[in-house]
């Protein structure tokens, strides 16, 4: 049996990542020896966007809250790195995965940010899972509340925009301003 045919029976003849049956293929995930533990069967959109992620179409990927729990490695690693690159720390806190697949899984990843560097209002870089304090009140549009100054917020998300992090504050994740931070 070949590898495409053991794929399909592995997969249910569907794309292990979003459950599309039109335009299957074999991916091979890296690094990689080949090995049927280390290819996914994808379909052209998610493949598409795994090779050139200039533009990321972020409502396809819901579909990874359902394919990160995947027993399969490669496709732990593919839901990793996609989250990763999506920025969706709520999900990466939420995956499990074994110390060799999360080493696989990192090995492969581009650095996300390509020189992006994310810095607080005193010039201090800032991290994913750094916890900042809000240095200005700040009306929180379509939420309804202001978030206040001295409010600490946890666990942020770096977005690909320098001057922008992802927080929650009381409880509604919001897109902050990094000139109105300050790192704690």
């Amino acid at each position: 049996m070949n590898i495409e045919q053991e794929l399909l029976n592995r997969s249910d003849s569907s794309c292990e990542l979003c459950k599309s049956t039109q335009d299957l293929t074999v991916f091979e995930v890296s690094p990689s020896d080949g090995s049927i533990e280390q290819v996914a069967l994808l379909c052209n959109k998610c493949k598409t966007q795994f090779e050139d992620d200039s533009f990321l179409d972020e409502n396809h990927w819901f579909c990874l809250s359902d394919s990160m729990w995947s027993t399969v490695p490669a496709v732990q690693v593919l839901s990793y790195r996609m989250l990763k690159k999506l920025g969706n720390q709520d999900l990466l806190d939420m995956m499990y995965l074994e110390d060799d697949v999360r080493a696989w899984a990192e090995a492969g990843i581009s650095k996300i940010e390509d020189g992006v560097v994310h810095k607080d209002c005193n010039g201090v870089v800032l991290n994913a899972g750094d916890t900042v304090t809000i240095s200005k009140d700040l009306d929180v549009k379509g939420a309804g509340f202001t978030a206040k100054r001295g409010t600490a917020v946890r666990n942020i998300s770096l977005t690909s925009n320098p001057e922008q992090i992802e927080g929650r504050v009381n409880g509604v994740k919001i897109v902050i301003l990094t000139q109105y931070l300050k790192k704690s």
